[in-house]
């Protein structure tokens, strides 16, 4: 059985992200979370809460079979690039720079294992 979270538009630039995203990949669901919770950076804090939105959305998927969480593991996550916010920021001689702002978009799939009868 598995399910899957989605979180857009995450004001974290992807290539910061993909770092965070590349520690948890292939690990058990509930590894991820100590890791994630004590992770310094700040694209773990997201992550962290779209896991545990996964596994909500798998226990609630799937509630008569009695899956356990811990049995959880993710089998995707994808990181990929969203809109860039352009702001300008005051330069010499009356110039001016663009400062790009760049926002991800967030995929996990997580994945349990059916309980042996």
């Amino acid at each position: 059985m598995e399910a899957r979270a989605t979180a857009r538009f995450i004001r974290v630039a992807p290539r910061k992200a993909r770092l965070v995203a590349d520690l948890v990949r292939g690990m058990h669901a509930g590894e991820a979370q100590g890791l994630l919770t004590h992770s310094p950076k700040k694209a773990a804090v997201p992550i962290e809460k779209l896991l545990r939105s996964a596994l909500a959305n798998l226990m609630e998927k799937d509630e008569s079979r009695g899956i356990d969480v811990n049995d959880a593991v993710i089998k995707e996550i994808n990181v990929q690039e969203g809109p860039t916010l352009r702001r300008w920021r005051a330069r010499a001689m009356g110039r001016a720079t663009r400062i790009r702002k760049r926002t991800s978009h967030i995929f996990i799939r997580v994945e349990a294992r059916e309980p042996v009868e």
